[in-house]
């Protein structure tokens, strides 16, 4: 068995000659081969320097070096591409991640039959209102809304069979809910607890602000892994209830018109049905054509949904 480490960084000069040490010291207790890929998304510091510096020790690093800040989505999909191992972990370049839990992850792969393992923060070393806090809406929203028996769904220390990064298309801030896809892919997905480290070397590059992104992003991931598939159910489901809507005002407007001779002063009713019911069409329409790309982007598609062929 191979093993492959994604590490997107930047601005982490001083964590990863630390880091590679940590994970060679533990994959050499393991007797396994590996690779480590290190994938700089736009350091501004001494980051790629050091990398090369460490590459040339060792012939099992490799590096590579993003064209500015591409974000964590773009890293990942990178280093997944030159990944060759059968096993694939990825983890945060800020020594949070603690290497000594690989073979946790390993067994929970192998004895168990998992295809990803995530990690499961359950202690955190990060600043509650900053961090933890959104963190966990986020997280207890996801598990409930998309069904994924995940606690900590952006936990970067993760590990892969390979055909399921081969599945991923990752954009966008769409590598937090990596778990969530694979889940929708009927992929086996899992978790482990793991020891979450206080960061020791320079700042966390999220703020805030990320746990507002991410109720966007899952509403996003919602739809993707819900009816990506299915476009056609998810506006024609719309549209039809707006359209019915607005021709039930229709037909009650009509009714009063027929009895009374009048519609009673009711013309910002009218006037909503008739929106309600123009609506419906351009949903209806806008699933239609969503399903035709659909049946396009099908036959193009890289999901492989074959577990095993004899």
């Amino acid at each position: 068995m191979d093993l492959s480490f994604v590490i997107p960084v930047k601005n982490e000069e001083e964590s990863i000659e630390k880091l590679a040490a940590e994970i060679i010291t533990e994959v050499n207790k393991l007797r396994l081969s590996y690779e480590i890929i290190f994938v700089d998304d736009g350091s501004t510091d001494e980051t790629f320097n050091n990398l090369k510096k460490i590459k040339n020790s060792n012939k099992s690093i490799k590096t590579i070096k993003l064209r500015g800040n591409w974000g964590k989505s773009t890293a990942l999909s990178v280093g997944f591409k030159k990944a060759t191992g059968s096993i694939i972990f990825t983890l945060d370049g800020d020594l949070q991640d603690n290497p000594v839990e690989i073979p946790k992850f390993l067994e929970k792969i192998q004895e168990e039959k998992y295809d990803l393992v995530s990690g499961w923060k359950k202690t955190r070393h990060d600043p509650s209102i900053t961090k933890v806090i959104p963190s966990r809406i986020i997280n207890y929203l996801t598990r409930k809304i998309t069904g994924t028996p995940i606690h900590d769904i952006n936990c970067g220390f993760k590990a892969y069979r390979k055909e399921v990064v081969d599945s991923l298309n990752l954009y966008g801030e769409l590598y937090r809910f990596i778990p969530v896809i694979a889940h929708k892919q009927n992929f086996k997905v899992g978790e482990i607890v793991v020891r979450h480290r206080a960061r020791k070397y320079g700042s966390s590059k999220f703020g805030w602000e990320r746990g507002v992104k991410g109720f966007l992003d899952l509403i996003t991931i919602i739809f993707l892994t819900g009816y990506l598939r299915r476009p056609g159910h998810f506006f024609g489901g719309l549209g039809l209830l707006s359209f019915g809507s607005g021709f039930v005002i229709g037909l009650y407007i009509t009714y009063l018109r027929i009895s009374t001779g009048t519609i009673q002063d009711r013309h910002p009713l009218l006037f909503f049905g008739m929106l309600l019911m123009i609506i419906g069409v351009q949903l209806i329409s806008t699933g239609l054509m969503a399903e035709m790309i659909t049946y396009w982007r099908q036959r193009d598609s890289k999901e492989d949904p074959i577990e095993k062929s004899y």
